[in-house]
């Protein structure tokens, strides 16, 4: 089921698609223009996966989606470059998850991860 939320309801901290990819509101400024015209609203945020900077500048009655994220817990299995072999605690099925360089150096054999499935992408976002 997907979501919608207009630009204007875009607070910081929420999850929304910007040019494809998920990211999160640092911040909103909605501006009021004239008499007769609409409100503005410059979005700032950051995409959950890549980390770049994002601002948008659109009408405030512009609609963004807002995905739908999946928390799940594995268990690392193996590591290579920039993904990590793992297996869920649920299903136990093996994934290959990419992970950013931030969390490079906790990411272990054995140790116990939590990834995000945003669309069907998935990174791990926290090592426990």
């Amino acid at each position: 089921m997907l979501r919608l939320i207009d630009a204007t309801g875009a607070k910081p901290g929420t999850t929304i698609m910007v040019d494809g990819e998920a990211a999160t509101v640092r911040s909103n400024d909605i501006s009021k223009t004239g008499k007769h015209g609409a409100s503005k609203c410059r979005i700032e945020a950051i995409e959950i996966f890549s980390g770049k900077k994002k601002i948008v500048a659109v009408p405030g009655s512009t609609r963004f989606e807002v995905p739908m994220i999946q928390k799940e817990k594995a268990q690392v299995l193996s590591i290579s470059e920039n993904t990590a072999s793992v297996m869920d605690l649920e299903s136990y099925e093996t994934l290959d998850v990419s992970f950013s360089e931030e969390i490079k150096e906790q990411i272990a054999p054995e140790k116990q991860i939590e990834y995000w499935d945003i669309e069907g992408k998935k990174a791990i976002m926290r090592v426990f």
